[in-house]
């Protein structure tokens, strides 16, 4: 599949379902006022209302990587309190273990994805089992709600996409990957994002 065109900057209208999200989804941070659980517990229904209406992604956002997975940043809030990526999986294209230190919420926006989840305990990963996500389906991570999982499409044939805000720009937090076999720990970065300019910059 060609993806030569994914760095090109937006040219697109945005649509209005989009736009309408990143702003109830900014009224939400400004209400909670830095209250976790809040943020989670009004943002879930917002990112579940965008992923049930399959309409507004732009087609060269929805260009899997192949063998792994596209990461299109959609926006990215001014003061980077929250930013909305979409992961567009390539069949069979999974995750190594990770975590990522900040809140965030998952939904599926085409086809479905396997999440397993774990703790970690005196050195050592624990699997806390696997959940099927499918589309319109919404997932937390957090520090506080469990943040250590492994990620795969659900499909080994087919792609499948996810929309995913998170409490931070993940390009630039420290954060980690986890050996299922030994325990050790790493620390990352997100990978560059995978087109030059967010979908939407100004809400």
């Amino acid at each position: 599949m060609d993806v030569s065109d994914c760095t090109k900057p937006a040219a697109e209208g945005i649509s209005p379902r989009f736009l309408e999200f990143v702003r109830a989804m900014s009224r939400t941070l400004d209400e909670a006022a830095g209250d976790e659980p809040r943020i989670l517990e009004n943002g879930a229904p917002l990112v579940a209302e965008l992923v049930s209406h399959d309409d507004w992604l732009p087609a060269r956002l929805a260009l899997p990587i192949p063998g792994s997975y596209g990461q299109y940043l959609l926006y990215r809030d001014p003061a980077r309190r929250f930013t909305t990526v979409a992961f567009v999986w390539d069949g069979g294209a999974s995750t190594p273990i990770h975590d990522h230190t900040v809140w965030g919420l998952v939904g599926v926006l085409r086809g479905a994805e396997v999440s397993e989840r774990f703790s970690y305990r005196d050195g050592a990963l624990v699997s806390r089992g696997t959940a099927r996500l499918g589309s319109g389906e919404v997932d937390r991570v957090s520090p506080r709600v469990g943040d250590i999982h492994r990620v795969r499409n659900a499909f080994a044939d087919q792609p499948s996409i996810s929309i995913h805000v998170y409490g931070a720009d993940l390009c630039t937090v420290k954060r980690h990957t986890y050996c299922d076999r030994t325990g050790r720990i790493e620390i990352i970065t997100s990978k560059p994002y995978d087109n030059a300019e967010p979908l939407l910059v100004k809400a």
